[in-house]
């Protein structure tokens, strides 16, 4: 009897010449995310408030029905301010270009990212598409019809 073996998953990475010898990678066995790093050659420092993209040499094969998730690293949003642009970056299954993290300094003082630095986390998450239909009739609202923040404070 033969045991099944459901079939394999893989994110294909393409590096690019100013990619980094080591690919990304998950630094504990439980982590969710893999940290991507800065394929730059000489410091980059952002000033409060300013927003970079910041190069990673890298260009991901993702396959169809997942995306992978671009997310802040914890260390750098609580001591530096250092987060994404967007709060969270989504690269689709189709993008194939190389893969560039757009930062900003939330922070009081200038932030130097060095080359190799790790700058964010990237999670590969399944991607549910619907169809989308048109209502004829309007449905009914449950008790929360004051919309938005309507429930109270905790």
């Amino acid at each position: 009897m033969t045991t099944y073996s459901p079939p394999t998953v893989t994110l294909g990475v393409f590096k690019l010449e100013h990619a980094l010898e080591d690919l990304p990678q998950y630094e504990t066995a439980g982590s969710a995310g893999m940290d991507l790093r800065a394929a730059i050659e000489a410091p980059v420092t952002l000033a409060p408030l300013e927003r970079r993209l910041i190069p990673t040499g890298l260009i991901f094969h993702i396959p169809q029905g997942y995306e992978v998730q671009l997310r802040a690293r914890s260390g750098l949003s609580i001591k530096h301010g250092i987060t994404l642009v967007n709060g969270i970056g989504t690269i689709d299954s189709d993008y194939r270009h190389e893969v560039k993290v757009a930062l900003i300094n939330l922070g009081q003082e200038p932030y130097t990212i060095q080359p190799a630095e790790r700058i964010c986390q990237a999670v590969i998450a399944p991607v549910t598409q619907l169809p989308i239909e048109v209502l004829s009739e309007t449905f009914t609202l449950d008790s929360r019809q004051g919309g938005f923040g309507s429930t109270g404070r905790l």
